[in-house]
């Protein structure tokens, strides 16, 4: 049986990661709530090579590159690794970084709270990227489509709650303007893509404290791989009956909630 991780520690540092091709311009006003949720903590959100402001940048092809170009991008913010706690929040590609962090430098991360992610080793193909969206992701791979086109296609599979509220229209305006301004390329895509693939996490948990969060309504990636997730590592795992992927954008504040109550029940009395 693995060893039950220590209870997390209140990071001083939250550094919040997001998905494959996206920057840090795609989580909105998410990190201005989580900064109100935590006065005094620092936030950061950091973007890939290849992603974001960084988009001219050439994207490491592996995980592992993935995380050690993050780990610098935090050292040049000010951060100590490794001499305070620093806590992640992570969505898809970004909780397989956070995993391959927490697996080889256990010591630099306090809690990592993981959205949505799907493992290989854990989840089958069919699982971690739902059928029905082979045939628009693919189509609009191949052939030329409009930022328009592709953002309200993201926007409709990814954030099912938020496409019928009043904001919906305001931010498929930003991640259009997002896609125009900082163009992540195919060849980055790719690179991305095939890290996400390639990665096969460790056999047994991180000694990192972890929660895992879900949204039963994910349209992208079917919820039974963060519930396999939960039954192999024995991490604790809460579902939102109706969010899709991108919980951030879809249930805030339930996200937030969720882990201020994960933070206070689990963390020393002393915190």
């Amino acid at each position: 049986m693995s060893p039950v991780p220590p209870p997390p520690l209140l990071p001083t540092t939250w550094v919040l990661l997001r998905g494959l091709t996206r920057g840090a311009g795609h989580w909105g006003d998410f990190p201005a709530r989580w900064q109100a949720a935590w006065p005094g903590r620092r936030v950061l959100v950091p973007d890939w090579p290849g992603n974001g402001a960084r988009w001219a940048e050439r994207s490491p092809a592996t995980v592992g590159g993935l995380t050690e170009a993050l780990r610098r991008d935090l050292r040049a913010q000010g951060v100590a690794l490794g001499s305070e706690p620093v806590g992640v929040l992570a969505l898809s590609l970004g909780a397989m970084v956070s995993c391959d962090w927490a697996q080889r430098h256990p010591r630099e991360l306090a809690a990592a709270v993981l959205v949505n992610t799907s493992l290989r080793g854990h989840s089958p193909f069919w699982q971690r990227l739902r059928p029905a969206r082979y045939a628009g992701l693919l189509r609009r791979s191949i052939q030329p489509s409009s930022a328009e086109d592709w953002e309200q296609h993201l926007l409709a599979i990814t954030a099912p709650l938020h496409t019928r509220s009043p904001g919906a229209a305001a931010t498929q305006a930003d991640w259009v303007r997002l896609r125009q301004r900082q163009p992540v390329s195919r060849a980055n895509a790719l690179r991305q893509l095939a890290a996400a693939l390639r990665y096969r996490p460790p056999a047994t948990p991180p000694s990192v404290p972890l929660l895992l969060l879900s949204g039963g309504g994910d349209r992208l990636v079917n919820p039974a791989c963060s519930a396999a997730l939960a039954r192999a590592w024995g991490c604790p795992l809460r579902i939102h009956p109706e969010a899709g992927h991108d919980l951030p954008l879809d249930a805030p504040d339930w996200l937030i909630e969720q882990v201020r109550h994960w933070l206070q029940a689990e963390a020393p009395a002393d915190q």
